[in-house]
């Protein structure tokens, strides 16, 4: 069940579902695209933070389908009456905007190609009762791991919410897919996470924890995980190499 920060944040968990449950309920969305990332962690109960984002893998089978999804996708913001403040030219990325006086962008992104390495499992939603097919614990872990790093070579940015991700997911024991690491990243899993450990120590600082993760978790979690938090993942990596 994806906690919330704070009382505001449930109008924007409520949007999140409502466009869920439409993707489960279209026999052909439901078919190519699979949840992934911090929301749909959070609903599974693998993570403990809120979640504002919908990601999916997609499973595209030929040059037509990108058309035929975004109809589809565009068919269900309009029965929802989301307004499309912003969307990919060439991809499938939508930033939808709904009524509210606080949070009011939904930002939906779907990625392709899917990495041959990744794996997946329908799962049931209870908060919505339908079921999706998502990405495996084991493969989530190792593409947040490598997203922690990616991210910033992609966009020059670090966000907090991934360094917490990787802590908490290190925290309760879970295991990561090496394959999906390797096919991703070009190199064994022992030469990437050294390389992780040094990004860590010289970029990721408090403030760029503090930036992203405050309005993800309940001021009480915050400000207990935020200051330990790059020293513990730091410790957690160490002791993951030191074992393999």
């Amino acid at each position: 069940m994806m906690i919330l920060p704070s009382k505001k944040d449930a109008i924007h968990k409520m949007w999140l579902y409502r466009i869920l449950e439409e993707i489960a309920d279209d026999s052909y969305l439901e078919s190519v695209l699979y949840f992934k990332g911090g929301t749909a962690a959070s609903m599974l109960g693998w993570l403990d933070r809120f979640s504002v984002d919908l990601d999916f893998d997609y499973a595209l089978t030929s040059d037509n389908d990108i058309e035929k999804t975004r109809i589809a996708l565009e068919k269900i913001f309009k029965k929802l009456g989301l307004q499309i403040k912003d969307k990919s030219k060439n991809g499938i990325q939508y930033f939808l905007k709904y009524q509210n006086e606080g949070r009011s962008i939904i930002k939906i992104d779907v990625s392709f190609p899917i990495f041959s390495k990744s794996k997946y499992e329908s799962q049931r939603f209870v908060e919505i009762d339908r079921i999706l097919k998502c990405q495996t614990r084991e493969t989530m872990f190792a593409h947040k791991l490598v997203t922690l790093m990616d991210r910033f070579k992609k966009t020059g940015h670090i966000a907090g919410r991934d360094i917490y991700d990787v802590h908490y997911f290190f925290m309760n024991g879970y295991k990561y897919d090496e394959k999906v690491i390797e096919e991703r990243v070009g190199k064994n899993v022992k030469e990437f996470l050294l390389e992780l450990l040094s990004f860590i120590e010289n970029e990721v600082t408090e403030k760029v924890i503090t930036e992203d993760l405050s309005s993800l978790l309940p001021l009480e979690k915050f400000t207990l995980i935020r200051k330990v938090l790059k020293r513990e993942v730091i410790t957690l990596i160490k002791d993951e190499i030191n074992a393999i």
